[in-house]
């Protein structure tokens, strides 16, 4: 493998160096490739990102020191149409031969799939950067704007083409700066014609982002002026806008320092061809209109329906659906209030939100009764969606468990199903597959011998729910909602075989656009397995461990098939009970075998056992990221979760039973009681010309008390997968140095850490290159295996190295990624024999995932 594996790097080295001596084989008779940008300040080359970004022109991008877009480029036929006419439409005995072979309309496709196949090559490619003067010129220019921009207005700058002599055709571009002394900022001086204006100033002035005694910027300037205005627009006056704002900046004589006079001028009053100018007001709300069934073809009709509540006025064309409170409450724009940009983007954000109505119109009037002219109406008009919607999925999928699936859904969504703006849905999933390796017995052979299905309702209000007052720690521009949700589901012939019952009371609101906030007051699983004897069928890994160690002592033979093996699951369990009751069936084990024996027993046990799990939990979540394409954010979440604690609580009081453990049980089902916690963390960076440098820190600990000596499987962690260390299968990587012995291996404590780094191959075709760290222990718990747990810093040294590579396609609406990992560090072989033991296509796991993994 290792002599394949050097082949194949001698071949893509080979066909490098053919392609890199072809670089410039398009460029004309003068013409330079440009191949670097160098950058002096005083002689001396600098290497700041925002300097070099001023320059009009940037080399070919490079992979691995190769200009692989532009050799694709090269590939195109730059007169490709010549070549098509000489060869085909003029070729008359060629032309007859394909037409006669294909047909006329076959032959006209085929000529143009040439051209267009051409025009791919180029569009994918990236073309030559050649070095052009003009360009050159204005890369000057701008780069001696920056420098003034930032103080230096005295900078000189100037510039030179430089041939390679060594290389044909190719040349780099030198700019030279002297910025000379920095103007700083001095004395700051104001000139508001507006009274209310000056007023206003006067009041946040503190906040200024002009300083004196700091190096001028344009873009503090800027800044003041987008300040300015917010101020002035959420503080009433409603016709301000950033034009009226202008700075004289004096440099005359003044040693290096910048006195500036900030200038707002009156309103412009256009009255006929003659232009006046006025003092701006303070505008106030005087009515709040709303319309809340408007539509374009009842917008002439009369209005039959009216109501008041607090102030506003609501209309409607028909008799209105809505509780005046659940529209008012929405508003944020109050009658007798002065007017605010603030107050009209929150009343649309927040009634976007209640996902009743399409997108809302807010408009502005003078109120025609106030001879001050300083009175608004506010008009708001809501155009309702359809109170019912109805939506229906349908996928086929392919699984560890499934060979072949196919899932259904659909869903029901009532809008204002009590009148007070509350939504309630109602939906339904389910799923057949087929699987040779399913639970129960399939006598008839069927095809589809699995099968899942489920249901869950879902009640939202657009409040917090709760018999206190919430307004003052969550006011109503935070977007508070609670959300009452159940659900069902159930599970035939898939591993043990489960049913499932959740209920969960949550409450979420959002600060700003970057801060949300979750509390699930209560979140209430309870996991029943229908077929706990089966587990052994499905945990093979633990059986033949158990098997091998049975067929190594003494062991009644009552315990085995004729064949020699363990029934399942009656001698099985029976050997358990043997080792663990010392009965005298089983002689002549030592204390490592009765130790993997116990282990396996408890491992046993803690996954056939049903949970009941009462937690609360709380999530918070930091989020930059503007929109979809935004390539330069952070996101940080925290969790917290703690479960059992009022259920032990009442313990006592509600004289609860307890099994033969002493735990004490709920309906028959021994309660979890915990507390966990997660902290995670991610920043991507753009590294600029579609380079991406993307870096995730997780951490994560559940620890089990009181009721609880072990997590319930569902509330554990696991590595491995494609997400996570992709040199490892999810559910296979861990705990510690175990060697991941199971068939799903988790643990109740998580490291993780991944870096990445993302480029462009060629139009949407992406690649990666990545480090993934990480594992999982078992800690305070059940588990006493050394090599799963996690007892000082020593056991670090355990952590697993994933390192690989990946290909990754942008179809816009999703990304479909290409993984492929190698175990750079595995902890599963001894110290000293772990860095780069399975480092080849052999070992490697192939990853396919949708979207990036974070």
């Amino acid at each position: 493998m290792k002599q394949l594996f050097a082949k194949i790097l001698l071949f893509f080295l080979t066909i490098v160096l053919i392609i890199s001596c072809n670089a410039v084989k398009r460029l004309d008779q003068g013409e330079k490739l440009l191949v670097d940008n160098k950058i002096f300040e005083y002689g001396e080359e600098i290497k700041d990102s925002r300097i070099y970004s001023q320059l009009y022109q940037e080399p070919n991008t490079r992979f691995l020191g190769v200009p692989l877009k532009l050799h694709f480029y090269n590939l195109a036929r730059p007169n490709i149409d010549s070549i098509l006419t000489v060869n085909y439409l003029e070729n008359e005995n060629k032309r007859d031969f394909l037409t006669g072979l294909l047909s006329k309309k076959q032959f006209e496709r085929y000529i143009y799939s040439r051209t267009e196949f051409n025009e791919w090559i180029k569009t994918t490619g990236e073309a030559p950067v050649i070095v052009d003067l003009e360009e050159t010129r204005k890369s000057d220019n701008r780069l001696k704007s920056w420098y003034w921009n930032n103080g230096w207005f005295n900078v000189e700058t100037d510039f030179e083409v430089i041939p390679l002599e060594d290389k044909e055709k190719r040349a780099r571009v030198e700019y030279y700066i002297k910025p000379h002394q920095p103007y700083k900022v001095d004395s700051i001086k104001t000139s508001i014609s507006s009274p209310a204006l000056d007023s206003l100033y006067e009041l946040h002035k503190s906040e200024s982002a002009i300083k004196s005694g700091v190096q001028y910027n344009t873009l503090d300037f800027n800044e003041e002026r987008d300040r300015l205005s917010q101020l002035f627009r959420n503080n009433g006056v409603y016709n301000f806008d950033q034009e009226y704002i202008s700075f004289d900046a004096d440099t005359v004589d003044t040693n290096h320092k910048v006195n500036t006079t900030l200038i707002i001028k009156n309103r412009r009053n256009n009255i006929g061809d003659s232009i006046t100018r006025v003092p701006f007001k303070i505008h106030k709300i005087s009515e709040v209109n709303i319309i809340t069934d408007y539509t374009y073809a009842n917008r002439n009709n009369p209005l039959t329906d009216s109501t008041k509540f607090e102030g506003y006025n609501l209309y409607g064309f028909e008799e209105m659906r809505y509780r005046p409170e659940a529209i008012s409450d929405a508003v944020f724009i109050k009658p007798g209030t002065i007017y605010s940009d603030l107050d009209r983007s929150r009343t649309y954000n927040r009634l976007n939100t209640l996902r009743l109505f399409k997108y809302p119109n807010i408009q502005y009037i003078p109120d025609p009764a106030d001879s001050t002219n300083t009175d608004l109406i506010t008009n708001i008009f809501l155009t309702p969606l359809p109170k019912y919607s109805l939506g229906f999925d349908f996928d086929v999928s392919q699984s560890n468990i499934q060979e072949f699936g196919i899932g259904f859904g659909g869903s029901l969504l009532i809008r204002n199903i009590f009148g007070g703006a509350e939504n309630f849905e109602i939906s339904g999933r389910g799923s057949v597959g087929s699987s040779t390796d399913a639970a129960g017995n399939n006598d008839d052979n069927r095809f589809f011998d699995i099968s899942e299905v489920g249901a869950d309702l879902k009640l939202t209000f657009p409040r917090i729910f709760l018999p206190f007052d919430t307004e003052r720690f969550i006011p109503k521009y935070m977007s508070p909602f609670t959300t009452l949700s159940l659900g069902v589901s159930t599970q035939n012939n898939i591993g043990l075989d489960k049913q499932n019952f959740s209920g969960i009371i949550n409450y979420r609101w959002t600060p700003s656009k970057q801060l949300s906030n979750r509390l699930d007051l209560l979140n209430i699983q309870y996991v029943k397995n229908l077929n706990a004897e089966n587990y052994f069928n499905v945990y093979r890994n633990s059986y033949e461990e158990l098997n091998e160690i049975a067929q190594e002592v003494d062991t009644n033979p009552i315990f085995f098939d004729p064949d020699g093996a363990l029934i399942i699951p009656q001698g099985a369990n029976a050997f358990i009970q043997a080792v663990r009751n010392d009965t005298g069936e089983v002689s002549g084990i030592d204390g490592e075998q009765e130790q993997n024996v116990v282990n396996i027993a408890e491992r046993k046990d803690r996954l056939t056992e049903n949970n009941l799990i009462f937690a609360t939990n709380y999530t918070y979540l930091w989020n930059t990221k503007k929109n979809l394409y935004d390539q330069e954010f952070s996101r940080f979440r925290f969790k917290v979760e703690t479960a059992g604690n009022f259920l032990n609580a009442i313990s006592g009081l509600a004289n609860f039973s307890q099994n033969n453990n002493g735990n004490y049980e709920v309906l028959g089902v021994a309660y979890s009681q915990y507390a966990k916690t997660e902290i995670d963390f991610i920043k991507h960076s753009d590294l600029g010309g579609q380079n991406i440098f993307a870096a995730r820190a997780f951490g994560g600990i559940a620890i089990p008390y009181g009721n609880a000596n072990s997590i319930p499987f569902a509330r554990s962690f696991f590595a491995g997968g494609p997400n996570d260390n992709r040199a490892w299968q999810a559910y296979d990587l861990g705990p510690g140095s175990s060697g991941g012995r199971n068939e799903f291996n988790e643990a109740n404590m998580k490291l993780a850490f991944n870096l990445e780094y993302r480029y462009n191959l060629f139009g949407s075709l992406n690649s990666a290159f990545f480090v993934d760290i990480g594992n999982i222990w078992n800690v305070a718990d059940i588990v006493e295996d050394e090599a799963s747990t996690f007892e000082s810093f020593s056991d670090l040294r355990d952590i697993a190295v994933g390192s690989g590579f990946g290909l990754r396609y942008d179809f816009n609406f999703f990304v479909l990624r290409f993984d492929i990992g190698f175990k750079t560090y595995d902890p599963a072989r001894e110290l000293g024999n772990r860095w780069f033991k399975d480092y080849n296509f052999n070992h490697a796991v192939y990853n396919v995932g949708i979207n990036y993994p974070f």
